[in-house]
């Protein structure tokens, strides 16, 4: 039996049948699949080559500042290369030393210090900056001077009451004591790298005191000073009763003038009652608004009265009345304060100096020498801002003034 030719093209090439064709189309989808397997393997590669050099280079910047932050000289105060590690320590204090004073000095403390202008030309931060950089020129200076003269300290106690204090805060915040010192003292503080600075803090502040006691005046210095201050210091006790001129908010000068005449004439009526032998605090009990007469009343307590006062705590209006020369005991006057819209009716009972007094003046001349003589310390101490970032040192000079500060460096070296 003859064999059946299979169909042939008229080329002589063999005719793909269907089955021919599915297999064809098979084979060449198995390529293509291969095919996209391969490249999405080469770029999967590729993309965690990528993920991985950006994660190095992350890790890197972040290895960099770090080391920058704990090595690097970010300013130079003297002849201390001071780190952004040490800098941030006391800028961080400084703004925890004002935190309370803030909102009194206008600054939000929720923004950014660098984004709020203290001046047309500088901002919260600079004042901070400022500030800052003083405080590290006083520390340096005193510990310098300590060594130079041998003078030791053990810091151990207080360090000791310092990092206690720390931890305290930590649980009071909720926060690791990790957390809460890098929150305390900026992003790199540690409590083994803050230690040198609190204890260099210390010794500085306990040299501050040595110095304090070096400078503690004789008892002679203290009468000299006294007599060349006698009115800061002596204290006066007298009696006064106030009569507030009744004007409506809003009054006429006119009107207000006629309530100050009004009261003028009460004050006055109270004097003569007085040098008439009347007791002044019945006078003063007599003359009370509904208001004030209970705290006249009140038979324990004077509240006309006043004693131990020194000049500066008296109503201006009458101070210089109760301490003039030859002031004598029962003096009694009225004086008009046209500023606060009232008359005092005032009797003079004593003047004197108190005793108690000399060591406050021992203290403000010990305090007065002390702050000279580190100021001549830190005289010395030039700054080299030597990453640019201290923008109160050259602000003036680019404006075309003289720097803020006599010797001081005001650019980056």
């Amino acid at each position: 039996m003859a064999k059946k030719n299979k169909p042939q093209a008229e080329n002589g090439q063999k005719i793909q049948t269907k089955y021919d064709r599915k297999m064809e189309a098979r084979r060449k989808q198995e390529e293509k699949d291969k095919r996209d397997e391969k490249i999405f393997r080469i770029s999967l590669i590729a993309v965690c080559v990528v993920i991985m050099a950006a994660i190095a280079g992350s890790v890197g910047v972040s290895v960099w500042n770090k080391r920058s932050a704990t090595k690097d000289a970010y300013v130079t105060i003297g002849n201390h290369k001071v780190t952004k590690l040490e800098y941030d320590y006391y800028y961080q204090a400084t703004l925890n030393n004002y935190s309370s004073l803030m909102s009194y000095m206008g600054v939000d403390t929720t923004s950014d210090l660098a984004n709020q202008q203290y001046t047309e030309n500088l901002t919260w931060k600079d004042f901070f900056d400022e500030l800052t950089v003083e405080q590290i020129k006083q520390t340096k200076a005193l510990t310098d001077d300590a060594a130079a003269n041998g003078f030791t300290y053990d810091t151990g106690e207080e360090y000791a009451v310092a990092v206690s204090s720390l931890q305290t805060g930590a649980e009071s915040a909720g926060v690791s004591v990790k957390e809460y010192y890098k929150t305390i003292y900026g992003e790199y503080a540690t409590e083994k790298n803050m230690e040198p600075y609190l204890k260099e803090g210390i010794l500085s502040n306990a040299y501050y005191d040595h110095l304090i006691e070096q400078n503690a005046p004789g008892v002679q210095e203290i009468k000299e000073y006294y007599e060349q201050n006698v009115q800061s210091y002596d204290k006066v006790d007298y009696r006064s009763f106030i009569f507030d001129a009744e004007a409506a908010e809003g009054a006429s000068e006119e009107e207000v003038n006629k309530a100050m005449s009004d009261a003028k004439s009460k004050a006055e009526a109270m004097l003569e009652a007085r040098q008439g032998g009347a007791d002044f605090k019945e006078l003063c009990v007599e003359n009370a608004t509904e208001e004030n007469k209970a705290s006249y009343e009140d038979s324990e307590t004077d509240a006309s009265l006043r004693e131990g006062a020194y000049y500066s705590g008296t109503p201006a209006a009458i101070s210089d009345w109760l301490y003039e020369d030859g002031r004598a005991e029962g003096d009694i006057t009225v004086i008009e304060d046209t500023e606060g819209n009232r008359c005092y009716v005032v009797q003079f009972i004593n003047r004197y100096y108190d005793e108690a007094d000399d060591e406050n003046i021992s203290n403000t001349i010990a305090s007065q020498k002390t702050s000279d003589y580190v100021n001549s310390l830190i005289e010395g101490y030039n700054i080299t801002d030597n990453k640019g970032e201290l923008k109160y040192l050259t602000v003036e000079t680019e404006s075309g003034s003289a720097p803020e500060e006599n010797g001081t460096d005001e650019a980056a070296q």
